[in-house]
């Protein structure tokens, strides 16, 4: 159990959170949640004790082995990747050693062997013989292959690195766990593995993530940080977004008589406590909501951005057509001979684990590559809005300010039309004013979301449009994406978002092509009963 108490944070004499009291109880996974900028990885620094607090104390008996992702992707790269691994539990990585030293000894002892004696047993206890089995389990449940472990982490990709270091943070099941985004860059398959471990895990887990659907599979309590505060709900994020938004509309209504309020929260929390999950952790959470009262509910200070999209002209029948497209990158080819017609109204994901693939293609139908081989056609009706992956090239150069970098792609170009449009996006004052090449990378995101908006396009392309955003604008992005009447193309490593927008996934991989017109969901299953 980790116990905070009177916890608080100032930086230059301001309160990042202050006054928090909390309990993190074994067998529950924690959920940390809050705006960008709102302490969120600076709350984990503080548990696991690489950063000390302003006042308060964080208690963790001495007894208890707490495991931190580590964020560090270079640090390992003089190790192999089993030992990187084992070092997740650093005593049985020491005696590993210290064992190996002992017996390299040319004149070993009477004292030596005792000393070893000793370390044998502590070895056999902490599972030191089942330890790199245990080490390759992971490794593979990952979806790396079992050849990788004896290589040395500076010959891995940067996927690769990520999955090694996850693979440290469970190794040896620890009591605590701790982890800052650990689906990022994680393919469908290892989310869903990661899933699944930790569903099964009896410890304390303690996550920041965006990623909506992997919070709501893991989460049994959501902790959220906002206005100053730190506070803990049960239930899983899907339960604290609709019950916040429910009590924002509340808040708004104090009109309201308090019965009717409080039969509204009632008949909410009862929804969810009949709601059905795969989790093992759903009997306790469902008791826990049963328990739960009307104050306990959570109030937000969250701001939403306006997103969406409204077409100038409806597209005809003809949308696209893609006809044996090849292209090789620095000398290796991505796509070989990708054909497929694009139906009025679609939406497509486009995912695989080869992620320049899908940025090649993107570029190719935005005319930005030429295919090596084959053709594409758009229809004549479309017109089309893309957001690529990296904006650089947008912002780096210009010393335009947001407002009149919004001026080069409106047809209204007054101030007062545009200070209205970038407030839907949280620009508001002064901030319409900053340069737009030292806005943050969330910042840009907003911008070029913003522009896509005002070209009233019928064909929108998108690649990793999530990328940099907190929770609140994936959640804006996601609802204008799934409301927009038009086709959509785009990439996404986030469940929830292609599970709520797309109709159709077709999966690039090196030597062939699934294209199947179907939820994601339904997609997943799919694969899962090939495979059996």
């Amino acid at each position: 159990m980790i116990t905070v108490s009177n916890l608080s944070l100032n930086f230059s004499g301001t309160d990042l959170f202050k006054n928090v009291d909390l309990k993190f109880i074994p067998g529950n996974c924690y959920g940390v949640i809050g705006a960008n900028g709102a302490g969120k990885s600076t709350f984990l620094k503080i548990l696991c004790g690489e950063l000390e607090p302003t006042t308060g104390d964080v208690t963790v008996a001495k007894t208890v082995r707490m495991s931190v992702l580590k964020q560090d992707h270079y640090a390992f790269d003089k190790f192999s990747v089993t030992d990187t691994v084992i070092m997740g539990n650093k005593r049985l990585y020491d005696i590993m050693k210290q064992k190996e030293e002992l017996y390299a000894k040319p004149d070993f002892s009477d004292e030596d062997g005792i000393l070893a004696s000793d370390l044998e047993g502590e070895f056999a206890e902490l599972g030191g013989w089942e330890a790199e089995s245990d080490a390759s389990k992971l490794i593979q449940g990952l979806g790396l292959d079992e050849s990788l472990m004896s290589a040395s982490m500076a010959s891995l990709s940067g996927n690769e690195r990520v999955k090694v270091l996850l693979a440290q943070a469970l190794f040896g099941s620890p009591d605590i766990i701790l982890m800052d985004e650990p689906t990022n860059h994680l393919d469908i398959d290892a989310i869903n593995w990661l899933e699944d471990f930790l569903t099964d895990y009896l410890g304390t887990v303690i996550v920041v993530s965006h990623d909506r659907h992997f919070l709501n599979q893991v989460c049994t309590h959501i902790v959220d940080i906002d206005y100053a505060k730190i506070k803990m709900y049960v239930g899983n994020y899907e339960f604290w977004y609709e019950s916040s938004q429910l009590i924002q509309k509340m808040i708004k209504q104090q009109n309201k008589k308090n019965e009717e309020k409080a039969k509204e929260l009632k008949a909410f929390i009862e929804r969810f406590s009949a709601n059905k999950s795969k989790s093992k952790q759903a009997t306790s959470r469902k008791r826990l909501l049963e328990k739960l009262t009307i104050d306990e509910m959570p109030a937000s200070s969250r701001k939403y951005p306006f997103i969406g999209f409204n077409m100038d002209r409806e597209a005809g029948k003809d949308i696209l057509s893609v006809d044996s497209i090849s292209k090789a990158i620095n000398g290796k080819k991505v796509l070989n001979k990708l054909s497929f017609t694009l139906n009025k109204g679609e939406k497509v994901a486009f995912i695989g684990e080869n992620e320049i693939a899908i940025t090649t293609l993107f570029k190719i139908l935005l005319g930005e590559l030429e295919p090596d081989e084959g053709t594409y056609k758009w229809g004549v009706s479309t017109s089309r809005s893309y957001f690529p992956k990296d904006n650089t090239s947008y912002f780096e150069n210009s010393e335009l300010n947001i407002l009149d970098w919004m001026r080069q792609y409106s047809k209204d170009i007054s101030e007062t039309y545009l200070r209205g449009f970038l407030g839907r996006m949280l620009f508001s004052g002064d901030d319409i004013f900053k340069q737009v090449k030292v806005l943050s990378g969330g910042e840009k995101v907003r911008c070029m979301f913003s522009r896509m908006m005002l070209f009233g396009s019928n064909v929108l392309v998108l690649d990793q449009p999530t990328n940099h955003l907190d929770l609140e604008s994936i959640t804006a992005v996601n609802k204008g994406l799934a409301a927009f009447k038009g086709n959509i193309l785009f990439s996404s490593h986030d469940h929830e978002f292609i599970e709520t927008i797309a109709t159709r996934i077709i999966e690039i991989m090196d030597d062939s092509v699934l294209d199947r017109a179907c939820s994601y969901d339904e997609y997943i299953n799919y694969k899962k009963s090939k495979a059996l």
